[in-house]
């Protein structure tokens, strides 16, 4: 599945519904080898296409998948659509259920202090099956720290890795690291752990359903507008890259 069939400003996605999604990673599981999964929303996208390693990794990525309901329209605008939004967050949660259904072992790595371990606690008071192996926050230093902290999560042996530590750090640090910890699956989960711990709240279902979830959290976090700023000039790439095509 690493093929991506639709290509945004030079990043490539796969076509995928959620169900797809969690089909598909679910046979990585029992597989022999690590796969990293990207969540790209447009903001990602506009970044990697400064950054040429990060754009290198989401090349080199099993999945990336469309967070941001701003992915799916430029999908459309470009006429390569992928068929829905797949938010981040929900995707985890998909694969959450499933481990605790399946026995998959799960380490969180993030977040600020004891923000993991108390996510790991509301997961488990939900789903009590999950097997959660470790957590580690977020805020550790290169060196020793970052070595006894590979080797935790190397002897706690997970199937499924979720970290958060901001994009596009997270991504750089499992692109850097996976192949020593030998995951079956690492996923860049952002500020998710933040809303399983009850630090932060996710947009009313309605507001979701109608894609206003970004509104919602410039509301509560106005330090967003400045990551927000980026949305308009994706905007006007997209279209100015449907004119040059339309030529």
């Amino acid at each position: 599945m690493g093929m991506k069939e639709t290509k945004i400003l030079g990043v490539g996605f796969n076509r995928l519904t959620m169900a797809d999604a969690l089909e598909e990673i679910s046979t990585y599981m029992i597989q022999d080898k690590p796969h990293l999964i990207v969540t790209a929303n447009p903001e990602m996208v506009m970044l990697a296409k400064d950054d040429q390693l990060l754009e290198e990794i989401m090349e080199r990525a099993d999945l990336v998948v469309a967070d941001g309901i701003g992915v799916v329209w430029a999908s459309r605008i470009l006429g390569q659509s992928v068929p829905e939004r797949i938010p981040g967050i929900e995707l985890a949660e998909g694969l959450l259920r499933r481990a605790n259904e399946q026995g998959w072992r799960v380490f969180l790595l993030g977040g600020a202090e004891g923000v993991a371990k108390q996510a790991a606690q509301s997961l488990k008071d939900t789903m009590p099956q999950l097997q959660i192996v470790g957590t580690y926050h977020g805020y550790f230093q290169t060196g020793s720290e970052e070595q006894a902290l590979i080797h935790q999560i190397k002897q706690a042996n997970p199937h499924l890795l979720l970290v958060a530590l901001g994009v596009p750090r997270q991504e750089k640090w499992l692109a850097a690291h996976l192949g020593a910890l030998k995951v079956p699956v690492a996923i860049g989960v952002g500020g998710s752990f933040n809303v399983w711990a009850g630090v932060d709240q996710r947009a009313p279902l309605w507001m979701r359903k109608i894609h206003l979830e970004w509104f919602y959290r410039l509301v509560k976090q106005p330090w967003r507008i400045k990551r927000m700023a980026v949305l308009p000039k994706f905007v006007g790439t997209v279209w100015l890259t449907r004119l040059r095509k339309g030529r």
